[in-house]
């Protein structure tokens, strides 16, 4: 599946079973759970779905599953991103003989990487394969900031080079993005609370954890403002608000496991050694999870 991407993607979450062990059955009920709620892509070993926690084994059956349970029904966005990039190569290579549609590449997370090692590192993973890349902007985790200047010569220069998640928490960056380079590379804003503000600005979409607990609400959302429907947009954002700001406002990874056993769908914990909430930010996403609206059939 090659067709530009565009909309609602879903940062898979990682089930882990009582042993700690990955659960793949419930790894495919999530990718159901995300398809049925009408999102445009799934990704795999993303930030949310603990990809640094997983061994590269585990990496490559989390993307096995995940594409193996999409079945062509949406793209799979597969994070490949390592710490060297022997190790990014061959997870790409994997990835895109698995059958991924998208790569998303993230800059090496424990040695930051001088500009010339970054781009060195990204343009040797991409051209190790045929396939689209998302370059993965993640500099709280990486200490890589990926400026907009450097953004623009990997996309121009590196053929594959196609989009960027950006998880900057930036709007001022991806405005940058969005509307000085929009003609090399598309955006997508990977920050739950500034999905609207991001879709408003003109995004080819938004990358969220919080569309594993709501889809179907998110993708309501990017529709009424597919249909020029701004009103009905921001209206549907203020009802769900109140558990984006919640899940948000917790460690991440774990807040978005909360919300979905708050919802009725538990997955598990995370990876040690990230704990489960406390019981106060456990109890905020419960009781925002509980407020959701329901979805109108009638738009």
């Amino acid at each position: 599946m090659t067709a530009q991407l565009h909309g609602i993607l879903t940062a898979l979450t990682t089930p882990f079973a009582t042993d700690g062990q990955i659960d793949a059955s419930t790894l495919r009920r999530v990718v159901d759970r995300s398809i049925d709620g009408g999102v445009d892509g799934v990704v795999a070993c993303g930030s949310t779905g603990e990809f640094a926690a997983l061994s590269n084994a585990e990496r490559r059956t989390v993307v096995e599953t995940v594409i193996d349970q999409t079945a062509g029904r949406v793209p799979v966005i597969a994070q490949t991103g390592a710490v060297s990039t022997a190790e990014a190569v061959e997870l790409s290579k994997h990835a895109e003989a698995a059958g991924a549609s998208v790569l998303m590449v993230v800059a090496p997370y424990y040695e930051p990487l001088t500009t010339e090692e970054t781009v060195h590192y990204l343009r040797t993973v991409a051209d190790a394969v045929s396939i689209p890349i998302m370059l993965y902007n993640l500099p709280v985790a990486t200490g890589v900031p990926l400026t907009p200047d450097l953004v623009r010569r990997l996309a121009t220069e590196t053929d594959n080079i196609r989009y960027i998640k950006d998880t900057s928490a930036d709007m001022a960056y991806a405005g940058q993005l969005i509307h000085n380079h929009g003609d090399v590379i598309s955006t997508f804003v990977g920050w739950d609370s500034l999905f609207l503000a991001a879709l408003t600005e003109g995004s080819a979409g938004v990358m969220s954890g919080s569309a594993n607990v709501i889809p179907a609400h998110l993708v309501s959302i990017y529709q009424a403002l597919q249909n020029g429907d701004l009103d009905r947009a921001r209206r549907e954002w203020a009802q769900i608000y109140p558990l984006i700001d919640a899940i948000t406002a917790a460690p991440y990874n774990a807040a978005v496991k909360a919300a979905l056993d708050a919802v009725g769908f538990p997955v598990g914990g995370c990876r040690k050694p990230t704990l489960d909430l406390d019981s106060a930010a456990a109890a905020a996403i419960s009781a925002a999870a509980v407020a959701l609206p329901q979805l109108s059939t009638a738009k």
